[in-house]
């Protein structure tokens, strides 16, 4: 009876798995199919699958080259930021770390805004490396100044603090631009994946197909990290060289999803969140399967919102993740005060 009882409890938890994992896979779909009907015009499901498939149709450029590649942008940087999220909550032991709370996003922002508004010779392959420098100086800062404190308040102040002073570098930078690249920087900064194409799923796709799989490796030690660091010594992790190598994952994440999309808030901070609710978990390795799923339904759901509330307004996505993330941030705060 006991062992019968003991195979169910461990079975139960992957069947949850696998069901959550199908169900946003599906939600996902659902998502990327409405984005191809949305929009001037506004077409069927069925005809949307049929302009695919048909390259003398007129709308299939419209379909194939601006609706479809932004739809998988969106899935993919959802992932990304998913992920960037859980390898530095569990990393750092702090349910509300992310890429915009350490400064990383906003580092990032500032070396691209330099890149527009002083016209650097720098091409849209090049971005993510540009975006890592800036990522890399602002998420330094942030761990040195925090040292080995994982106290949620104190890294959320210094991570303000980083992204404030990241924010004055912005705007000055932003007063130096021409009325011709303001009204762009102005939604890439808000973060949007208004005109994008496949050169920018170009741009992201080989990196995410070599961070992604990294971050899934590293799931084990950061499932370790997150037990704390006295525990995570004595399973025989060594713990600087694992939370150095998750941070360093999740800021090349980060990194490379500002470069073609801006500092998209909040997607990393509730992706981890709304898995571990769906799992009724806090098993990093069960959680780091579903959370890139759940980044992918979030941002590539709020880019379908941000096109179609206010239609023909759009609205940067960067704007709809914040609304909904800052209530989720302020709610995660309080139950950690409550529990505390």
């Amino acid at each position: 009876m006991i062992t019968i009882t003991n195979t169910g409890t461990h079975r139960r938890p992957n069947r949850r798995l696998l069901w959550s994992s199908a169900l946003g896979t599906a939600i996902i779909a659902a998502v990327a199919l409405a984005a191809l009907c949305a929009g001037d015009p506004v077409i069927t499901p069925v005809r949307a699958l049929s302009v695919l498939a048909d390259t003398s149709d007129p709308l299939h450029r419209v379909v194939a080259d601006s609706r479809l590649p932004r739809a998988v942008l969106g899935a993919l940087c959802g992932a990304a930021l998913g992920l960037a999220g859980v390898l530095m909550q569990d990393a750092m032991q702090n349910r509300i770390a992310g890429p915009e709370l350490l400064g990383v996003s906003s580092g990032a922002a500032v070396v691209l805004t330099a890149v527009t508004v002083l016209a650097l010779p720098v091409t849209l392959h090049q971005r993510p490396y540009v975006a890592l420098v800036g990522a890399a100086v602002a998420g330094a800062v942030v761990i040195a100044a925090v040292g080995n404190a994982h106290d949620p308040a104190r890294m959320l102040l210094i991570g303000a603090a980083v992204t404030a002073m990241a924010s004055g570098l912005v705007i000055a930078l932003v007063s130096l631009g021409t009325e011709g690249n303001l009204p762009l920087l102005f939604r890439y900064l808000l973060g949007s994946l208004g005109d994008r194409g496949w050169p920018h799923v170009g741009v992201v796709a080989p990196w995410l197909a070599v961070a992604i799989p990294a971050a899934l490796l590293l799931r084990h030690r950061v499932a370790a990290l997150s037990l704390g660091d006295d525990v995570a010594a004595g399973l025989g992790v060594n713990v600087f060289r694992a939370r150095l190598s998750a941070l360093v994952c999740a800021g090349v994440l980060a990194a490379v999803v500002a470069s073609v999309c801006g500092p998209v808030a909040y997607v990393a901070l509730l992706a981890p969140h709304l898995s571990r609710w769906a799992l009724n978990t806090t098993s990093a390795r069960r959680v780091f399967w579903l959370t890139p799923i759940v980044g992918g339904v979030l941002l590539a759901g709020a880019d379908l919102l941000s096109r179609t509330a206010l239609y023909p307004i759009e609205v940067p996505v960067g704007i709809t993740t914040t609304l909904i993330g800052v209530p989720a941030l302020l709610l995660s705060l309080h139950r950690q005060a409550s529990a505390a």
